[in-house]
């Protein structure tokens, strides 16, 4: 799970452009958008686009359970893991 963490900061790094951002310096628990890392609507599709491609996880704009998963890198690892066999 360490690993696929380390992916996910890594991706969100390099798909969203962070110049001021190194991916070890993101918390696993750390909220993605507002307060934490101060990402917004935008960010996220570009983030759901990258973690689609990477990982082949797909999020739909209709679920409020988006919400959940991107809350942290923490949700979005346990996410990929728990949809990676389906």
């Amino acid at each position: 799970m360490n690993d696929l963490k380390k992916q996910i900061k890594e991706l969100i790094v390099s798909a969203l452009e962070l110049e001021d951002i190194k991916a070890e310096n993101i918390k696993d628990n750390e909220p993605i958008f507002g307060e934490g890392l101060g990402l917004d609507s935008i960010d996220a599709l570009e983030l759901g686009v990258a973690l689609k491609k990477k990982f082949g996880v797909k999020f739909s704009s209709e679920s409020a359970d988006n919400r959940k998963h991107f809350a942290s890198v923490d949700t979005l690892a346990a996410y990929i893991m728990e949809t990676a066999g389906n």
